[in-house]
């Protein structure tokens, strides 16, 4: 045993060398887990955020204050209160999507039932904006004033209270970015270790390896604990200088390592499936064919895109086995939620399951390819 682990920490070494002598793929996972990451979780969304609001209230009793109020960030930007004389001047000069006019004994007659209306004045030249804002503004009128009636908008004997937790601002790039960590991961380690095999084979330096004495899962598991190491690296500084300094996901530094250790058990999964795939592939150009559908269908499955309770019964039942799947969920758990090892061991068990697995199926293929080449 200790013999093996001495011949993998040397390929180990190896393997690392000819990657950090690749300078252009240096650049890619940097670029990936940095700038493309940023990208893809800033692209720009339908959520209502910093709209401009000014406000007539011509009542100036505690209602409309309240209404203004409710009003907060950062859906919309501090509430301004103008005359009627300055709607249309800066209106047209796109000072205001929104201008929200409170009639005179609003809430006088609004505590009588007589239903008193405001006026919502729209820039609609931001059309998506207008639209969800101006649903905004409904909905939270509606609350506030329900609230203040003591009663509900439809006169339901069911109050309803919601608590929204983990993301209370809904902000979709906090979601975004840790799901694109999980993509990036799946897809480089799948190239990575793919590659390093195929280089093997390509250059023939395959050769060199079947005349040393070490064995097929020696140089397999190798070529496994480099790349996953690089990638662990990586993602984990992509976790604390993007995903928490950029933009400001709360992550506790005591999940961090909890988010290592789940990290360590994907790659492990992933990476074992990428040698298989290299096994199964003879050439890179065929490897780079079968390696981006699996991508694919692993990321589209993984929750990332879409909820996993909103795809079809066959399509959710195979996605509990993709590693992505299994991976996606257990960083939420612990970025979001701040999770322990007792609620997310199961999702380590099943990563572990999945990566012993698969690389009994490499290990057996592996070796032989390697007899083939012999």
């Amino acid at each position: 045993m200790l013999r093996w682990l001495k011949n993998v920490g040397y390929l180990t070494v190896k393997e690392l060398r000819s990657l950090f002598s690749d300078f252009v793929l240096i650049v890619l996972i940097i670029h990936l887990f940095s700038l493309a990451l940023y990208i893809i979780a800033s692209m720009p969304t339908t959520e209502m955020k910093n709209g401009s609001v000014g406000v007539v209230d011509n009542d100036k009793s505690a209602l409309t204050y309240q209404l203004q109020d409710a009003l907060i960030k950062p859906t919309f930007k501090q509430v301004e209160s103008i005359s009627v004389e300055q709607i249309d001047q800066n209106m047209d000069k796109g000072k205001y999507t929104f201008v929200i006019v409170f009639p005179p004994n609003f809430e006088a007659d609004t505590l009588k039932g007589l239903k008193p209306q405001i006026q919502l004045l729209i820039d609609a030249t931001a059309m998506t904006q207008a639209s969800v804002g101006a649903s905004y503004i409904s909905q939270i009128f509606n609350q506030e004033i329900a609230q203040a009636l003591h009663t509900n908008a439809v006169n339901s004997p069911v109050e309803i209270v919601t608590n929204v937790l983990y993301n209370p601002n809904y902000y979709s790039d906090w979601l975004m970015s840790t799901m694109q960590i999980v993509g990036s991961s799946t897809l480089l380690i799948l190239l990575l270790v793919g590659a390093a095999v195929i280089r093997e084979r390509e250059r023939g330096t395959i050769e060199h390896l079947l005349v040393m004495p070490v064995s097929s899962s020696e140089i397999a598991c190798a070529k496994i604990f480099a790349n996953s190491l690089v990638i662990l690296v990586v993602s984990t500084l992509s976790l604390i200088f993007m995903v928490k300094m950029v933009f400001g996901l709360p992550v506790a530094m005591l999940q961090i390592p909890l988010f290592m250790v789940g990290a360590v058990f994907f790659l492990f999964a992933i990476s074992a499936l990428g040698i298989l795939l290299a096994i199964i592939a003879p050439t890179m150009p065929q490897f780079a064919l079968l390696c981006i559908p699996a991508y694919m269908v692993m990321y589209l499955l993984s929750g990332s895109t879409a909820p996993v309770d909103n795809m079809p019964e066959l399509a959710r039942f195979f996605s509990q086995f993709l590693p992505t799947t299994i991976y996606g969920s257990f960083i939420q758990y612990v970025v979001f939620r701040g999770a322990g090892i007792h609620i997310v061991w199961l999702h380590l068990v099943k990563l572990a399951a999945l990566g012993a697995v698969f690389l009994t199926i490499t290990l057996v293929q592996f070796k032989t390819m390697l007899s083939r080449q012999g």
